[in-house]
């Protein structure tokens, strides 16, 4: 196990790991235990009440962040034609056919989303090995297969960000910066805590949204009450 830092073990003082707090609490929390010289990302992570094994409780797609990401994000299009040229249009950082994939098969991996067009998806699904688990494969479901590229790419460099459940069912999901202020935090927050919600699936069974942490890059995860995530907002 690694060992933390000073400031870390600092932070971790100051919240009791029993406590569960509503989300604007958290948030102001975290931004207040946020000490690295870098403009952090908050992390949210969510554990659901599903069995990720089951092709039908595998929880997946998008979701727009209403406060954007606070990120530069990279984009690769696999895509030739009038679809390249929106591509590059739109501002996609790589943008190819051929040429792109094997650069992807040599190594390049320089980017945090990619996209394609259906008809050069069977090349595509061939960098599985590179691609999959890093989870850049394109995928109809979060909108990354698409003849609407430009869009696509527009969505993606506006503050659309994709989550997936892990094997033990877990959903990691930046949703800002420290820099944000707390209600564009807490706005983002809540548009992946709704999307979670419409997303899950009708097999799963018992108490869905079971344990919700929130943290900055560099520090500790402050606990969210799933039974009162926003009731200081709406009393």
């Amino acid at each position: 196990m690694a060992k933390h830092g000073k400031k870390y073990r600092e932070a971790s003082a100051k919240v009791d790991p029993a406590a569960q707090h509503t989300a604007p609490e958290a948030i102001a929390l975290v931004k207040e235990l946020a000490s690295a010289k870098f403009d952090e990302t908050v992390e949210l992570a969510v554990r659901l009440g599903v069995d990720p094994r089951k092709a039908d409780q595998m929880v997946r797609g998008t979701v727009a962040l209403p406060s954007g990401t606070g990120t530069d994000v990279r984009i690769a299009v696999f895509a030739s034609g009038d679809a390249a040229a929106e591509a590059r249009e739109a501002g996609a950082e790589f943008v190819g056919a051929e040429d792109l994939i094997a650069q992807v098969e040599g190594g390049m991996l320089d980017f945090d989303v990619a996209i394609s067009t259906p008809d050069l998806m069977p090349q595509v699904g061939k960098l599985g090995r590179a691609l999959g688990p890093r989870g850049l494969m394109p995928n109809p479901k979060t909108g990354t297969v698409t003849t609407d590229v430009g869009r696509a790419v527009a969505e993606f460099k506006g503050g659309k960000v994709e989550y997936r459940t892990d094997r033990q069912g877990n959903v990691h999901v930046p949703v800002g910066k420290v820099s944000f202020d707390q209600t564009a935090l807490t706005a983002n927050l809540r548009a992946v805590l709704d999307e979670l919600e419409r997303a899950k699936p009708a097999s799963a069974k018992g108490r869905y949204l079971k344990r919700i942490t929130v943290s900055s890059t560099m520090g500790p995860g402050v606990k969210i009450d799933p039974q009162r995530m926003f009731v200081a907002e709406e009393a």
